[in-house]
């Protein structure tokens, strides 16, 4: 009885020391305004498929890379750092285009918004599949697909509930709102770019 109790102690304990990592890489907070902006002007029926899109692509990249990210990777001869300045990229586009050429018609014909780049790589980034990698390695499994589901709940929810934001902003300021959330999205972006170079030259140098 006494070893099933530490046993269960320690279940929990490796489920919170895996569910922080995970909860800190996908920053919902940080991921809602950029979320608002792209929802602005889009009817509520399309706006919970693709919330609904999102949190399960988000939860089908991440299940599929613990399963064969290592062996995918080790095949394709991809580093973490190919995928950070990759993903960093294709934010940079999105944030650009978004910036510049940004109209409400073009939100709403994106059937695959849920997928990209919300799912992935807003929700699901080099930073959440590097912590998945790191906390499976660490914790176990159970622990880390349990966090990971606990995680993408809360984005979940999150999402859901972001018109309460809205009830508090007019038109212009949510207008507002949206541009400065792609200047943050080419920020992000540009920060992953910056950091998967930073690995590839530490890279460089250890190697012979």
């Amino acid at each position: 009885m006494k070893e099933l109790s530490l046993l269960h102690i320690e279940h929990w304990h490796n489920f919170f020391l895996a569910f922080i990592p995970l909860f800190i890489a996908i920053d919902v907070l940080g991921v809602l305004p950029i979320f608002m902006s792209l929802i602005e002007g889009i009817e509520k029926p399309q706006k919970l498929k693709i919330v609904h899109q999102s949190v399960i692509t988000a939860l089908s990249v991440s299940i599929g890379f613990l399963a064969i990210g290592k062996f995918v990777f080790s095949v394709l001869g991809i580093e973490i750092y190919d995928f950070k300045m990759a993903g960093g990229l294709l934010l940079l586009v999105f944030a650009i285009n978004d910036l510049l050429f940004a109209e409400k018609g073009k939100r709403t014909i994106t059937s695959t918004m849920g997928v990209v780049p919300l799912g992935i790589p807003l929700i699901v980034g080099p930073a959440v599949l590097t912590s998945i990698i790191m906390t499976v390695d660490t914790y176990g499994y159970i622990p880390t697909i349990t966090s990971l589901a606990v995680n993408l709940l809360i984005v979940w929810l999150v999402l859901l509930k972001s018109d309460f934001i809205y009830r508090f902003m007019r038109e212009g300021g949510s207008k507002a709102f949206a541009k400065v959330a792609s200047l943050l999205l080419a920020a992000i972006a540009v920060m992953m770019i910056r950091r998967g170079f930073i690995d590839m030259m530490i890279y460089a140098k250890k190697s012979p």
